[in-house]
């Protein structure tokens, strides 16, 4: 991942909350470099929806991170949860 990356992360939330929202967004670089575990994705994405209910916050997070990387959280997300497949790469 490009240490370059500025995670799309609000100053209101706790120090577990951002290491939630990061390790989502670090999974979904996973994917697209190398591929992850289909459950392990899921987890990561709820454990971040839980931080961000809000589904217009999500996308603005989400539209933020593909700003930056070119890499779309909402793709893997879809892909995740449609796909009977253990290991999930875009």
């Amino acid at each position: 991942m490009n240490k370059d990356i500025r995670f799309p992360i609000s100053m209101d939330w706790t120090k577990d909350e951002i290491v939630d929202v990061v390790n989502f967004f670090e999974i979904v670089d996973q994917v697209y470099s190398k591929g992850a575990e289909r459950n392990t994705i899921l987890t990561l994405y709820n454990y971040f929806k839980k931080v961000v209910p809000s589904k217009a916050e999500e996308k603005q997070h989400f539209k933020d991170y593909e700003e930056q990387t070119g890499q779309i959280p909402y793709e893997v997300i879809k892909k995740a949860k449609s796909s009977g497949e253990s290991i999930i790469k875009v």
